[in-house]
């Protein structure tokens, strides 16, 4: 080990400080332990959780929400293994986040050193870049890297590994500038705008389809004085339920509609039925703007010459930039605008009235719908929704100024983390997390982490005792009696949360559920207020 204190470790700590870096969401183990003693001395916050998919998780939510990059830390070997799937939710939702992993010596490669493993091919499938650090005097500029490849182009994980000999190494000082940082700009031409606005404002019955990063709170923002400028909605897609994503309401419908769609950083894929009838109309045109020309080539390969005209360009840079080249159009301010707010806002009259059917149990709508007048509350509430068909319900029920879900990867699991993390971005904003009794087995483990840094959440969980988007699949496709592998014990969650040190309550009745949520947000703690539901099947919204 070298003697001086700038060793690999130090160079890491110092660079991640010059990129603003204020926290890393980690869980220690013997190839990391020289960063965690570096970061004591550069000041920067280590989050330590209970899992290693929790951190990836919690730096992921962290970036969406503050716009910042999620810096997760995790050891070598099944550390690194541990944090690799959580990857995959933070590449389809586009979130700047970067994990670092230890790794067993260099010195040692191809030895059987102690969980020695070819890391960075492990996670190469779920990032947009990752590798190896091949030597301590590049760590600074590896650090630089990755914190700009996850930031450059379309967003999303980018992952290194730091062979221990190396964090232990002598290191150089001052190898990196925080000018270095700076993400890679592309130079738009504007008049290349032009050439979607054109098509665009022509139509009659023209949308526009935005990606994941339109649906932060920044990315929202960016869509909305984009529709203002062009008069044509624009509609952000992060759900993998696609065109019956509930939170949407009627949508499909007017979908079907369409006669030219702008793919504004969205795929044309599984989620728009790869753009064939009757979801999209057979005449319907298209013009895209996208980062990645691959896009272009599936678009066409779906589509053929229907697909007008491409611009490569940042989407969100893109949408600036049309924005502002833009010229209100009269007619699209008209009847087709109101129709399609019209129909994305239409939840079923019926709802008023839902009930379950069975005792003791909750409508999930009963369940939900109250929670809005919490989230309405404060400016900077954040909403999270998590898990099959409890978290569809949620989607359809439910809007905040902050809204995480798990995306399109549709992996759950996600909530409980995404809770911590919002609450550590916001220290004052109320953080509802809605989540089934399937994802809450995930992370549980996480309350612990919830109590040690003292960050109180409230997680309401849909208990109607088994995983109910696979239940209901079997069902519609097998038929009765033909369910097996998704029933789950009717548990009370609450007093898991108890145990761990949090707030916990149960509700069986409509009127128990806000005396619920009050009596949680007084704790001051993390809460789950176990809801038991009737599990009925996600809603299909059509008018």
């Amino acid at each position: 080990m070298a003697d001086s204190k700038h060793r690999g470790a130090d160079a890491l700590v110092a660079a991640l400080s010059l990129a603003g870096v204020k926290r890393i969401f980690t869980l220690s183990g013997n190839h990391i332990m020289p960063v965690f003693d570096a970061a004591l001395d550069a000041g920067i916050d280590l989050v330590h959780v209970r899992h290693e998919a929790a951190a990836v998780h919690m730096a992921d939510a962290y970036a969406r929400i503050t716009g910042e990059t999620g810096i997760a830390l995790v050891t070598g070997g099944p550390g690194h293994a541990n944090a690799v799937s959580a990857l995959y939710t933070a590449r389809l939702a586009e979130s700047p986040v970067v994990l670092f992993s230890g790794h067993s010596a260099s010195t040692d490669r191809n030895r059987g050193a102690f969980q020695e493993m070819e890391q960075a091919d492990i996670a190469a499938p779920v990032t947009k870049e990752s590798w190896t650090n091949r030597g301590v005097q590049k760590i600074g500029s590896d650090v630089v890297g990755a914190i700009r490849a996850a930031r450059s182009g379309r967003r999303g994980p980018v992952h290194v590994s730091f062979p221990v000999d190396h964090l232990e190494a002598q290191a150089e000082e001052g190898l990196v500038r925080a000018e270095d940082f700076r993400p890679e700009e592309e130079i738009l031409v504007a008049s290349h705008a032009n050439n979607l606005l054109e098509p665009l404002m022509k139509a009659k019955r023209a949308l526009i389809l935005a990606g994941p990063a339109f649906l932060t709170r920044a990315g929202r923002k960016t869509a909305a004085a984009l529709e203002a400028a062009t008069g044509v909605p624009a509609i952000g897609m992060e759900s993998p339920r696609g065109i019956a994503d509930p939170s949407l309401g009627a949508f499909a419908r007017v979908l079907a509609d369409a006669d030219c769609i702008l793919l504004l950083g969205k795929k044309l894929d599984f989620t728009l039925k790869f753009g064939r009838a009757p979801a999209i109309d057979l005449k319907c045109e298209f013009v895209q703007a996208d980062c990645e020309p691959e896009e272009f080539h599936r678009t066409q390969r779906s589509v053929g010459q229907r697909l007008l005209a491409t611009w490569r360009a940042e989407p969100l840079a893109a949408a600036r930039v049309l924005a502002s080249r833009a010229k209100r159009n009269a007619t699209l301010e008209g009847d087709w605008a109101r129709e399609v707010r019209a129909a994305i806002a239409y939840r079923p009259p019926s709802w008023a009235d839902a009930a379950s059917q069975e005792p003791d149990r909750l409508h999930p709508v009963q369940a939900l719908r109250p929670l809005q007048a919490l989230l309405d509350a404060h400016p900077d509430a954040v909403f999270i929704s998590d898990g099959g068909e409890f978290g569809q319900w949620a989607q359809a029920c439910l809007t905040a100024p902050h809204r995480v879900i798990n995306g399109v990867a549709g992996a759950i699991g996600v909530a409980l983390p995404f809770a911590l993390a919002a609450r550590i971005a916001l220290p004052e904003a109320p953080v509802i997390a809605c989540m089934g009794d399937g994802t809450f087995g995930f992370h549980p483990s996480e309350i612990d982490t919830a109590v040690r840094y003292k960050l109180p959440f409230i997680a309401v969980v849909g208990n109607d005792a088994r995983w109910n988007a696979e239940f209901q699949i079997q069902l519609r496709e097998y038929g009765p009696g033909r369910e097996v592998g998704t029933t789950l014990l009717p548990t009370r969650y609450d007093r898991v949360a108890e145990a761990f040190g949090g707030h916990g309550v149960q509700v069986t009745a409509p009127e128990q559920l806000l005396p619920a949520m009050k009596s949680a947000m007084a704790s001051g703690l993390p809460s789950v207020v176990n809801v038991m539901i009737e599990g009925v099947a996600a809603p299909n919204i059509k008018e």
